[in-house]
């Protein structure tokens, strides 16, 4: 059911460069020069505990172990803004990116600056970012994303602005030399693969940039490669920076793609391998980010099921870097990977379920209808206090709210693939589901990962990113 794109089965050999050792035949050594360390924070937007958890019933059941849940430290993170108990995808990254606490809807600029529509009208100073300290000391640097890559998350990386909604202009940030690039990214990021071909289009082009600029004939006049599908990622020069859009705004559910919806679009993983492959050239070592945006949008949606393939296909691409940088650095003692989320959301699992196992064609497991464990009705819907069936998975709020006597559900219709599962409160049209508030998952592997343990600020994670990686 969860098959992944041949890419991201091809591990490539190679070696990091090795720290010059002292001369034991003389009576002086040469000074030890540090092996170049890399640094790849994954990111799972909307990822709270629960989703995790369901997620991993869902893909291997209620005994099985996700890659996530094999990574050996682990911390809970603290994910609140610096004007809200509950944050939304901009500040919260910007606080893992840059160590610094920012309101909601701002990317990666100090507390002063607020959400407004006209920037310049707005307070506040940028702060740096990981990517950015990576850059200028000559590590290489990506971004990875099933979003558009002028989104939140990606955005916190490498923009500064004071709106999360004008992507056009934190597209404009990426194009060096370009008006409104972001200088402090030196000769550009190195890997940028995602979705959102419009933001770097004109309108007369089915972009959406009103400034008539074409961003990616730009990018691929100051040396980038260009991909719009797989198999050009496949064969894109790993010696060439790469600009990868594989859909006009977001890249498909990871659901979809499986069901050949989307046959040209790559998996998270598959960019992810190609990152690796690019990144791990650099001999100063490399930051990567790699997000899984869809996991939010779908549980915006309430929409369970595209929530927790999505998560899947994140832990997916997870797997295949750990393997990547074993291959590269079997002992990952110059590689640090960590993976967390940015916030939850309020996605419940409710009842005293019968165990369910794993989902598969025939069996909707932790999508299905909550079942007895035991008594002689055992295996047998559990029934609410109108006498109806009530699934497994349901949201703290959303739009399917049922006032009144619920109408039945049973499996199949809960594990549909379109299916909402059912709310508490209504508060509005599909899609407006909010984050919640509660702290989330911190995992980690390899150099200096048994720094995070315990309940950290977001922050907190910024200032260890960047101790690892020597900046």
């Amino acid at each position: 059911m969860h098959k992944m794109a041949p890419l991201a089965l091809l591990l490539s050999a190679g070696l990091l460069a090795a720290g010059c050792n002292s001369d034991n035949n003389s009576n002086t050594s040469t000074p030890t020069v540090a092996t170049p360390k890399n640094v790849i924070f994954f990111l799972g937007d909307g990822m709270g505990i629960t989703t995790l958890t369901a997620s991993r019933i869902y893909a291997v059941g209620e005994e099985g172990n996700l890659t996530i849940d094999t990574l050996p430290e682990t911390a809970f993170i603290k994910t609140y803004s610096h004007d809200s108990q509950v944050t939304d995808s901009a500040p919260s990254m910007s606080a893992y990116m840059t160590g610094v606490k920012s309101n909601n809807g701002v990317i990666s600029m100090d507390g002063d600056a607020n959400q407004l529509a006209d920037c310049s009208k707005s307070a506040g100073k940028p702060v740096t970012t990981l990517l950015e300290l990576a850059k200028a000391k000559g590590m290489g640097t990506g971004v990875v994303t099933t979003t558009r890559v002028t989104h939140a998350t990606p955005a916190a990386t490498y923009a500064h602005i004071c709106n999360r909604d004008l992507e056009t202009d934190i597209a404009a940030q990426l194009v060096p030399g370009g008006a409104g690039f972001n200088s402090a990214l030196g000769s550009g990021v190195d890997v940028v693969l995602g979705g959102g071909t419009k933001q770097f289009l004109p309108k007369a082009n089915a972009g959406s940039r009103t400034d008539g600029r074409n961003l990616i004939t730009e990018l691929q006049a100051k040396g980038y490669t260009y991909a719009s599908t797989l198999n050009e990622l496949i064969a894109a020069d790993n010696s060439k920076p790469l600009l990868g859009l594989f859909n006009g705004s977001h890249l498909s559910y990871d659901l979809d793609r499986l069901n050949g919806k989307a046959p040209t679009e790559p998996a998270l993983a598959d960019m992810t391998a190609k990152a690796i492959d690019m990144l791990s050239q650099k001999e100063k070592g490399f930051f990567l980010m790699v997000e899984g945006g869809r996991i939010d949008h779908a549980l915006h949606d309430t929409n369970a099921k595209r929530a927790l393939q999505d998560t899947v296909a994140f832990d997916n691409a997870i797997k295949v870097a750990i393997d990547k940088m074993r291959v590269k650095d079997p002992d990952l003692k110059n590689t640090l990977i960590v993976v967390t989320a940015d916030h939850d959301h309020t996605l419940v699992l409710n009842g005293y379920a019968q165990r369910t196992g794993k989902t598969t064609s025939n069996q909707a497991g932790v999508l299905g209808v909550v079942k007895n464990y035991g008594g002689s009705n055992i295996g047998q819907p559990t029934l609410d206090a109108d006498g109806a069936p009530y699934s497994i998975i349901g949201f703290g709020n959303g739009s399917n709210r049922v006032d009144g006597p619920r109408n039945a559900i049973d499996d199949a219709i809960s594990s549909a693939d379109d299916y909402r599962q059912e709310v508490v409160f209504n508060v509005g049209a599909p899609g407006s589901e909010t984050h919640g508030g509660t702290d989330v998952f911190l995992g980690a592997i390899g150099y200096d990962a048994d720094s995070f343990h315990g309940v950290l600020e977001n922050t907190a994670v910024f200032n260890k990113l960047k101790t690892a990686a020597g900046l």
